[in-house]
């Protein structure tokens, strides 16, 4: 019991951690590039997790072979989901607004549905399938089809791309966690997509004014590396240790309502019927697949 509770709040901490990310981002993209935050948030991640892991390996005496093929899946999931899928976070919330972002990537676990049919060889049930048609109903909802709409079109696409990216990392991830612990995965992951982002920031900063002038700024990028980052990653990766994977998976929902709620007291952001609507359809059709997943570990 004591477990539990203890798992359910590191869950609900690391959900509205990153529920309250999107506020952040918002902000501090003002003053600072898309690729270059997430290398600087990367970077500060980085630092802080290689410290703990070379902590806990000469606590325990032991030390991860990582051998070519290994490398290789790191460095997959470094692309595809540090990489590629935060960087969508990143460019379609300034575009678009804190509230939707953090409600289009809630979608995410209704996404590895699919991913993990094919990638794990899960069964695709008709609870499954069904979860996901209903969550992609309430994307679409709060994206709407109107190109003319501009920049907020464009930002919400791009975040459908995150949430799908994302949920891609999360099966590779449960794929590599066979051969390597959560915190050498994610460790050695952000290692490659700094890598990756390297050359984006490059050309970032040599035609953008970086500000790092203000208090405000230094903190949100604090924030985002040590905290949204590091701090998140842990919590969530510990809580799942301690509760069912099927339940513990329902705390992600902080996230959307966290970050939503920010967004309207800080950002004064509108949330308008489409948000409600779609956001009630997306929490429908990942309650479908999570209490399939508890009904079949209870």
């Amino acid at each position: 019991m004591k477990n539990t509770v203890l798992g359910a709040i590191y869950l609900s901490l690391a959900a509205s951690i990153w529920g309250g990310m999107y506020v952040v981002s918002k902000y501090v993209l003002k003053f600072i590039p898309p690729f270059t935050l997430v290398w600087l948030r990367y970077a500060i991640a980085f630092v802080f997790l290689y410290l703990i892991l070379r902590l806990v390996q000469r606590r325990t005496g032991t030390c991860a072979r990582i051998d070519r093929k290994g490398w290789l899946l790191l460095g997959w999931i470094g692309f595809i989901g540090y990489f590629v899928s935060i960087s969508c976070q990143f460019i379609g919330t300034m575009l678009s607004d804190a509230h939707t972002g953090a409600l289009i990537t809630a979608a995410t676990p209704a996404f590895i549905v699919i991913f993990a049919r094919f990638v794990l060889k899960e069964t695709l049930t008709v609870q499954k399938a069904v979860s996901l048609l209903i969550a992609t109903l309430g994307v679409a909802i709060v994206v709407g089809w109107n190109p003319n709409l501009g920049t907020y079109f464009w930002g919400s696409i791009i975040l459908v791309v995150a949430a799908i990216t994302w949920a891609l990392l999360s099966v590779y991830v449960k794929l590599a966690s066979y051969r390597y612990s959560s915190l050498t995965i994610t460790t050695y992951a952000i290692l490659f997509a700094l890598v990756f982002t390297t050359p984006f920031m490059l050309g970032e900063i040599q035609t953008n004014n970086i500000l790092l002038n203000d208090s405000l700024i230094i903190l949100g990028v604090l924030y985002l590396g040590i905290i949204s980052t590091a701090g998140a990653f842990f919590l969530w990766n510990k809580g799942m240790e301690m509760m069912d994977a099927g339940i513990g998976s329902l705390f992600f929902f902080f996230q959307p309502l966290v970050g939503s709620f920010l967004g309207w007291l800080l950002l004064n952001e509108r949330l308008d019927l489409n948000f409600f609507i779609g956001g009630a359809l997306i929490l429908l059709g990942v309650l479908i697949v999570t209490i399939k997943k508890r009904k079949k570990f209870s």
